[in-house]
């Protein structure tokens, strides 16, 4: 199939790229700026466009047998001197489902909208989170522009783990340093967890959800239920340490309390519904290899 991966010049639409590639699809990247030259996606064509401003048309789309919505929005895009939550409402609520209508008018057969677990795992914050209830509506617009010969499918990921060739990580490069005793930080986990899933298994949901997802759904995959500490020591296992890494009821600067939405302390958890599993046909217990992998990569 003749695939745009919107978004694929980041983390998770890169991998899903890369993976659909492997597959023997032929795969377009879609995104504000052209792919790292030093990733693999700076192979393949690529289709400049910002979904919030409306690039992407139907004309420019049109082509294209499925489309991968894997484009995000968050405090880093918002434009300087903007109000936060005036623009998750244009990026999720309005320009969201725009983008899988221009799809639809384009001809696309099927696309997957990557979203967030937290609306369908742990519905209770949605009262007191503007950014969950944005996505949230995103994953609602989008499925909403489904229509007979466009189906449309949403796959909801946790907390994700893993690397993609050549892309550096503001992330996971720090939590690799640390481990390996480079960042003079103690070596504490905050209390509380969530589930974790690595960009493997996620890809391999994604393919197949446009493979065999039933037009309309909402899939919430995942991997793992780890607590924030055992999630630490893995990074530590990786790179041979032997420290243990301890838990506290303290904010850790490489996992500050704003990005924990459920609080300090509590857990969101995932337990995917095995038919889910095997119709998308994702791997399970593949945290701990995905953290090996970025062990490696920034070692």
């Amino acid at each position: 199939m003749k695939v745009l991966v919107v978004g694929g010049t980041g983390a998770l639409g890169g991998h899903a790229a890369i993976h659909l590639a492997a597959q023997g699809h032929e795969v377009s990247i879609g995104g504000r700026n052209p792919a790292n030259p030093a990733t693999p996606m700076a192979a393949m064509p690529f289709v400049q466009g910002d979904y919030v401003a409306g690039d992407y048309t139907p004309d420019k789309l049109a082509g294209f047998d499925w489309v991968v919505f894997a484009a995000g929005n968050d405090p880093r895009h918002v434009p300087q001197g903007a109000d936060f939550a005036e623009f998750l409402i244009r990026a999720n609520h309005e320009m969201v489902p725009a983008f899988f209508a221009a799809c639809r008018q384009a001809g696309v057969r099927r696309a997957v909208q990557l979203g967030s677990y937290y609306h369908q795992a742990s519905p209770d914050l949605l009262e007191h989170n503007g950014y969950i209830r944005s996505r949230k509506a995103a994953c609602e617009g989008a499925r909403a522009q489904g229509a007979p010969g466009f189906d449309v499918v949403s796959v909801n990921a946790p907390f994700m783990v893993g690397s993609v060739p050549g892309l550096p990580s503001q992330i996971f490069d720090p939590y690799v340093q640390w481990a390996k005793g480079l960042i003079p930080i103690e070596p504490y986990a905050p209390t509380g967890g969530t589930n974790f899933m690595s960009f493997r298994s996620l890809s391999e949901a994604i393919e197949g959800a446009l493979l065999r997802g039933e037009p309309g759904a909402a899939y919430l995959v995942g991997d793992e239920n780890l607590s924030f500490r055992d999630y630490f020591q893995l990074f530590f296992n990786a790179v041979g340490s032997e420290v243990q890494v301890e838990e506290r009821d303290a904010e850790m600067p490489l996992l500050p309390d704003v990005a924990i939405p459920q609080g300090r302390g509590n857990w969101v958890r995932v337990n995917p519904d095995p038919a889910e599993v095997a119709l998308l046909g994702y791997r399970r217990n593949d945290v701990a290899n995905a953290v090996a992998d970025v062990a490696v990569q920034f070692g």
